[in-house]
């Protein structure tokens, strides 16, 4: 699932509002900071969150696209993480954003602010989206216009600890296995494994979007800017959550409290007490490191309409609807989803490529467990070929969403509530979360 827009943005853009009325989406208007163009080069800037390596390896590829268009100067700028969103706000205020800057899930916020360039005019021209998978498109499409370029995409899948199935005589799911199938499968490794050890991790909260999906339905139906989801649509899957718990399969409250499933230094899946759980493929290589145990992803279980599983955008590219150089923008783009030595260089820091090409490239030079990982997206890649499911976007408020969310998946597992109690209050938590951020 996707990131939300951090705090501050609200207050910064109220000072830009006024200024970005009538704003030129082609890029004819605006941005008066844009560098010095006295020596026939057009200068960019570019802005990204992350660490050092993530720094490192960036301006490694920006080097080589200069290398490449000798008429373009980039100028790279890098925050951390906690405090990227509140500078990119402060700039976008005052009218000094940087022509090119990366969003993640948050992209849905600032495409309503409307401060980000319309990319239509340049595809199949500066912007050539012929191998990108087609949900990745898609999910930069926002108001009818193309908003957004993934730099990298995940998929969701279950990671299995293959060594306790080993130990435990049961042989690997198949690759259309049911919820039921899994539920089954949980309790029996429980069963069999015995002392502490558990078939799953509880992903009430990871999995819900999937499961909806898997029913024709959605948490978020942005369209229509609506929940996409009633009531009686997410019950049967804390039910089922709540029945496997008591059967035995799934690890308990207290421990997954204390040992949260996407933790890599308390993860139960890493000290061998837990064989399942559902996870980003790009978390894979991080977990594998942790343990001798052999890891694989795995297809998630099927529902009546398919698997539910989506290419997710980890992060990606947009453009300053004010600056100066539209087409400019839009070749650095191209350059980053379509340049092997781009990808070389970039790997999977963001996601695996976003075009097949560049993955199938990866690919061929990949380690055992990147090889794992470019099997499964390709997998997914493939699959929603015949099997296409609606973007997946965070509802807004989706951190109280969350949060509450988490709660309720306690107040279950805890005896505090019964399902039926909780998913109520569950429900009507989540529509006024939804109606205080519209």
């Amino acid at each position: 699932m996707f990131k939300r827009l951090m705090m501050g943005m609200a207050a910064s853009l109220l000072l830009f509002a006024t200024a970005c009325s009538g704003t030129d989406h082609t890029g004819a208007g605006g941005n008066t900071d844009q560098g010095n163009e006295s020596n026939g080069q057009v200068e960019l800037r570019m802005m990204w969150w992350g660490d050092q390596k993530r720094a490192d390896i960036t301006n490694e590829a920006l080097q080589v696209f200069q290398e490449k268009h000798p008429d373009i100067k980039i100028v790279g700028e890098f925050a951390p993480s906690s405090g990227y969103f509140d500078k990119l706000n402060t700039q976008l205020a005052s009218g000094t954003a940087p022509d090119v800057f990366f969003l993640g899930g948050n992209v849905v916020d600032y495409a309503k602010k409307d401060v980000l360039l319309n990319l239509d005019p340049y595809v199949g021209n500066e912007l050539n989206l012929d191998g990108m998978d087609t949900t990745m498109v898609e999910y930069g499409r926002l108001d009818g216009k193309l908003q957004h370029i993934s730099a990298g995409a995940n998929a969701r899948g279950i990671v299995i600890n293959k060594a306790l199935f080993d130990k435990a005589g049961i042989p690997l799911p198949e690759t259309d296995w049911t919820w039921e199938d899994y539920a089954a499968i949980s309790k029996e490794l429980s069963d069999k494994l015995g002392d502490g050890i558990f078939g799953t991790y509880n992903f009430t909260v990871d999995g819900m979007d999937i499961y909806l999906k898997q029913r024709g339905k959605q948490l978020y139906d942005m369209t229509n800017g609506t929940l996409g989801f009633a009531q009686e649509d997410i019950l049967e899957w804390f039910q089922y959550w709540e029945k496997a718990s008591a059967d035995g399969g799934v690890v308990t409250p207290e421990l997954q409290v204390s040992n949260p499933h996407d933790d890599t230094s308390k993860s139960l899946l890493i000290t061998g007490k837990a064989a399942m759980t559902l996870l980003p493929s790009n978390q894979l290589a991080a977990f594998q490191s942790l343990t001798e145990d052999p890891l694989i992803l795995h297809p998630v279980p099927r529902g009546p309409k398919g698997t539910g599983v989506v290419f997710e955008s980890s992060q990606g590219l947009s453009g300053y609807a004010n600056t100066k150089h539209p087409k400019e923008v839009a070749m650095l783009m191209d350059f980053w989803i379509n340049d092997p030595d781009a990808a070389r260089i970039l790997g999977n820091d963001r996601g695996v490529p976003v075009t097949e090409t560049n993955r199938n490239l990866l690919q061929e030079e990949a380690g055992a467990v990147e090889e794992l990982v470019y099997d499964y997206t390709n997998f997914v890649s493939e699959a929603t070929k015949t099997e296409p499911f609606d973007v997946s976007y965070n509802p807004p408020g989706f951190a109280e969403f969350s949060k509450l969310a988490q709660t309720t998946t306690q107040e279950i597992g805890f005896g505090r509530k019964s399902v039926e109690e909780a998913v109520s209050s569950f429900y009507s938590g989540t529509l006024r979360i939804f109606e205080s951020n519209q």
